[in-house]
């Protein structure tokens, strides 16, 4: 699990957590369960529009082999970026 076209970083793995990260910050987060359900995503505002969210959601897909569902609430940021992997299925 690589993550593609992203600022130099370091991806860390735990149990249900992903983070991406430089020698400075977070640049994203993902936080989700077994079965693919997203439990929260984050981008540091200063690194968005830069794929890293796609990125973060595509090793959850590979690492549960399931369809990405973001549980509820969901901001309006997150419903976009639900609209923008809706192809993926």
């Amino acid at each position: 699990m690589d993550l593609i076209d992203l600022p130099e970083g370091v991806l860390d793995k735990a149990e249900g957590v992903f983070t991406y990260k430089n020698n400075n910050t977070t640049l994203g987060f993902v936080r989700f369960n077994n079965v693919g359900e997203v439990e929260y995503i984050f981008v540091n505002p200063l690194f968005r529009k830069k794929k890293i969210a796609k990125n973060l959601l595509k090793l959850v897909r590979e690492k549960t082999k399931k369809r990405i569902i973001f549980q509820k609430p969901i901001s309006p940021l997150g419903s976009k970026l639900l609209k923008s992997i809706e192809r993926w299925d």
